[in-house]
């Protein structure tokens, strides 16, 4: 049966820094999947993001490091076992140092397949087969202080265009969420007369979510 959760203590945070890049050489198709990564020096519980062509499952996809040695490491909790092949690629350290602390409320949207018609004149009815997913995102209000630090490092984010890596935490030791995308915040204030002022987010993903227990 299914754990119910409630939109309360829920910890948001955002990327401050990203390390340098390291090359990847290869990634296994197994599971979990196995990195190496030449004297990488990451370590167990790390947050990385990866980049990478061939496994395009795994492209811009956020992950936690897990069984490392010197030169490899598993990418926990995602198994790899059907993804294609992978080519090259990278893959880089995240600190999530930003608290985001203003959100009221969460909606999301996105995932679902834009389809593809391949119908013959043989057939009576319709027939169709997924194409591209559509670009998942999240929507956020906000209550507006143009001095609070996450509502404006979100703002130098947008402002820049940058790509940043987000987690959601429900509760102390609870479920987690981790993505990477661009966020889009123009700290303009909102509202209805009486109300609190609020302002708006949107953070659109790369790739999908990596969803840990804890």
């Amino acid at each position: 049966m299914a754990t119910a959760l409630v939109w309360k203590n829920v910890g948001v945070a955002m990327q401050s820094a990203i390390g340098s890049a390291l090359t990847i050489t290869d990634i296994t198709k197994a599971n979990p999947g196995v990195v190496t990564s030449t004297a990488h020096g990451l370590s167990d519980g790390d947050i990385v993001y990866i980049e990478c062509q061939g496994m395009h499952q795994l492209n811009e996809r956020v992950a936690r490091v897990a069984g490392k040695t010197t030169d490899s490491f598993q990418l926990e909790g995602i198994d790899t076992t059907l993804f294609d092949t992978f080519v090259s690629g990278t893959v880089q350290k995240v600190t999530l140092g930003t608290t985001i602390s203003t959100a009221r409320s969460v909606t999301s949207s996105g995932g679902d397949f834009s389809m593809i018609d391949k119908t013959t004149i043989h057939e009576n009815a319709r027939s169709e087969m997924p194409g591209l997913p559509n670009a998942i995102s999240f929507q956020m209000e906000h209550i507006w202080d143009s001095t609070d630090a996450g509502l404006a490092a979100m703002k130098a984010a947008s402002d820049v265009q940058g790509k940043r890596v987000f987690k959601f935490q429900f509760g102390t030791g609870g479920k987690i969420m981790l993505f990477s995308g661009y966020v889009g915040c123009t700290l303009l204030p909102g509202g209805s007369a009486q109300d609190l002022v609020t302002t708006q987010s949107v953070f659109t993903l790369n790739g999908t979510p990596t969803y840990y227990s804890a």
